[in-house]
């Protein structure tokens, strides 16, 4: 089935506002009930997380090819397979959606919706693993896309869930997700100031992933490849 633009833009809007929701609400929720242990708490927010990444990705991937992430838009840009003017709606219904999931959240758990995080994320260790983190996503994205497509929903929830814990910084791996998690001064939330350098790092390990993946193991998009989950995403 082919969608429009506005499917699509619906499609990424909302899955944005799911998967941050699930981030910050089930955050709130495993501090509360984990008794100050935050290895029990991590661990609440990573099974929410991959859970819902992976109901998100199977739903929504045919409509406009999931992506939640600017920089998975992007790189689909690079790779010739999305309009530059699509991938900048993309964003915008990204962000916004992201926004308006940790508010969700928010008035869910009766806090006050508008928050500022308190939560320093800094340092440079924070930084390389926010590069490592989207490297691995999204050349698990490509790399999956190309070997076997109907394993990019589990592929990336599994990616993500194992960035939780293998990453100092847990694997935020997505400027708009970080954006909207200086917005909640929640287990989930990163300080403002700390922003800039966890989206500097998710951009260095997002472009080292797509060059990796096309200039070295030639990844390159063909006719008889599907450019996304959607088939192709393009109105």
């Amino acid at each position: 089935m082919s969608y429009g633009t506005t499917a699509k833009l619906v499609a990424e809007g909302l899955g944005s506002a799911l998967l941050v929701a699930t981030v910050v609400g089930s955050g709130i929720m495993a501090e509360a009930l984990s008794a100050g242990n935050l290895a029990v708490a991590l661990l609440g927010n990573t099974i929410a997380t991959g859970a819902m990444l992976y109901v998100l990705i199977t739903m929504l991937g045919p409509v406009s090819g999931a992506h939640f992430n600017p920089l998975v838009s992007a790189v689909f840009v690079l790779r010739r397979d999305l309009s530059g003017r699509l991938a900048a709606g993309f964003v915008v219904v990204q962000v916004g959606g992201a926004v308006a999931g940790t508010l969700m959240a928010h008035a869910m758990f009766g806090q006050s919706l508008w928050q500022v995080s308190a939560h320093l994320r800094d340092g440079p260790s924070q930084i390389l693993s926010e590069a490592v983190a989207t490297f691995t996503l999204v050349l698990t994205i490509l790399g999956t896309l190309r070997s076997r497509p109907e394993a990019v929903p589990v592929s990336v929830a599994l990616v993500i869930v194992a960035g939780y814990w293998f990453t100092a910084s847990t694997s935020f791996a997505n400027p708009t997700v970080t954006l909207a998690r200086a917005l909640s001064d929640s287990f989930a939330g990163i300080a403002p100031s700390s922003v800039p350098g966890f989206v500097a790092g998710q951009v260095l390990g997002a472009v080292a992933a797509w060059l990796l993946a096309e200039r070295v193991l030639g990844w390159r998009a063909s006719p008889a490849e599907a450019p996304s989950l959607s088939g192709g995403l393009e109105p």
